[in-house]
């Protein structure tokens, strides 16, 4: 087989979602409203017809991806290099008191992928030990029948991969909005011989 599509999905709504904190790698709960939406995703996701499905060894994402297995019947392979950011200092906390505590912190972290929190990680190092998932799944399934790869994590390292797949500049790499809960991106190769990735839909979701 030959990976041709990648089908990144977002986790459901945390109880740290609810609340308006910084998740990062601490363990977060789905609440009830999570749940639904991932179940409301997972037999969407059918479509795509994966051969593979993997996810973040956080909590939040692996119960995600739980309810995607149900529907498109694939044993989830978990791995960690999907986590989320490592928000360092600033997990736990909401926007307000990482204002309070480090000014204009916050808009920086946002607008530079060169940048990461205090002990934390840039969304660049985010790329970095994640995209190495994808060129060991290519190497995996080069030959054959073009496939489809369906991968349950966070909307930070979602963003950090599809910048880096799609070989943006870092100075553009900020202007990729975040996903909703349960919603995904796709990202298809141009053609079977290893083409460049492109990014054919971003947000897609159980409303859309």
């Amino acid at each position: 087989m030959t990976l041709r599509r990648l089908v990144l999905v977002r986790h459901g709504q945390t109880d740290f979602n609810a609340e308006g904190r910084m998740q990062g790698h601490r363990e977060s709960e789905l609440t009830a409203l999570g749940l639904a939406q991932a179940r409301a995703a997972a037999p969407l996701l059918v479509r795509y017809k994966a051969v593979r499905l993997l996810s973040s060894d956080l909590s939040r994402a692996a119960r995600t991806a739980d309810e995607i297995a149900s529907a498109v019947d694939l044993p989830v392979q978990l791995d960690p290099r999907l986590r989320e950011t490592d928000l360092g200092k600033w997990q736990g906390l909401t926007g307000s008191e990482v204002e309070a505590d480090w000014p204009g912190a916050l808009e920086r972290w946002q607008s530079d992928a060169t940048w990461g929190p205090p002990g934390g990680e840039s969304r660049i190092e985010v790329a970095t030990r994640a995209v190495p998932v994808i060129d060991e799944l290519d190497a995996e399934l080069a030959g054959g029948e073009p496939s489809t790869v369906i991968a349950c994590a966070h909307g930070g390292v979602i963003a950090a991969m599809c910048c880096a797949l799609l070989g943006l500049d870092t100075a553009h790499w900020m202007t990729l909005g975040g996903l909703d809960n349960a919603h995904w991106a796709i990202l298809r190769r141009r053609s079977l011989a290893g083409g460049n990735w492109r990014l054919t839909g971003f947000n897609v979701g159980p409303l859309d």
